[in-house]
């Protein structure tokens, strides 16, 4: 999983800061392009989005007041890129940007209430997802982080990963395995866990050098056999491997991955299997 492109659709909110923090220290850590794709009611042009990325590096001790983009870009290696979208045609801005500007990560808040969950259901979540199979990371502004908002310091030590027999989960695991690399330089702990009465083989191919554990067994609910686990084992944040002709939101509205993200006490890291 390179990460050379993040894509963080943004109405700036202080419901969506979390979800911001977080897709730009994924951008520092990767030393990637940083898309930063405001929604607005009011047309922009996208200048709040450079001064906002700034304030929290400056917060973050990695720079200075007034240091300019081409700077911030040599120290850190990142790019910060400004676009913008009208409110009301979010999904056709978020899907023709797309198409313009291929990115490997997506970085969304949600339960924003007026802000971004205002946009991120229905049609607008069933027309992107259509229309894209990218990896997306879920930031809900009620859960736990594994970012600080204040400092920029990363907490990631374990994640659970959801296994099925459809779709495979060997995509999902690796991409969780190098999600924790790539923001730790180490190995985390992943847990498997399976709702039902057997567990499917989970591929060798999977675990690369990390030990994988035997797959758990609980049985009920699988939503709330989910989350339970979740909570029970403090995971930084839950891996669900989506079906890949259903997209990037594997088909939100009514969908596990989607009621998993509206009661997950971390992020959820949606990863298509195909």
């Amino acid at each position: 999983m390179s990460i050379r492109s993040i894509l963080h659709p943004t109405d700036f909110s202080e419901l969506s800061g979390v979800a911001f923090a977080h897709a730009l220290r994924i951008a520092l850590a990767a030393k990637s392009r940083l898309h930063l794709l405001h929604v607005s009611q009011h047309d922009t042009g996208g200048a709040l989005a450079f001064p906002h990325a700034r304030r929290l590096l400056v917060q973050w001790g990695l720079a200075e007041e007034n240091t300019p983009p081409w700077e911030i870009a040599d120290k850190l290696g990142i790019e910060v890129h400004n676009s913008s979208i009208k409110w009301q045609q979010p999904a056709q801005g978020i899907v023709g940007f797309l198409r313009e500007h291929p990115c490997d990560l997506i970085v969304l808040a949600t339960h924003g209430g007026d802000g971004v969950e205002h946009w991120l259901r229905g049609s607008v979540s069933e027309t992107v997802s259509r229309r894209s199979s990218i990896p997306t990371l879920f930031v809900a502004p009620s859960a736990r982080g594994f970012v600080s908002q204040i400092s920029g310091d990363i907490a990631l030590q374990r994640a659970l990963v959801p296994v099925d027999f459809s779709p495979t989960p060997d995509k999902a695991i690796r991409a969780v395995q190098r999600m924790g690399r790539l923001l730790t330089g180490t190995d985390i702990v992943i847990h498997l866990l399976h709702v039902g009465r057997s567990a499917p083989a989970v591929p060798i191919a999977s675990s690369s050098s990390t030990h994988l554990p035997p797959v758990m067994l609980r049985h009920g609910n699988v939503v709330k056999s989910i989350v339970d686990t979740a909570i029970e084992f403090e995971v930084d944040f839950i891996g669900m491997p989506t079906a890949g002709h259903h997209g990037v939101l594997d088909a939100l509205r009514g969908s596990t991955t989607e009621r998993v993200i509206r009661h997950a006490p971390c992020p959820v890291f949606a990863v298509p299997a195909r």
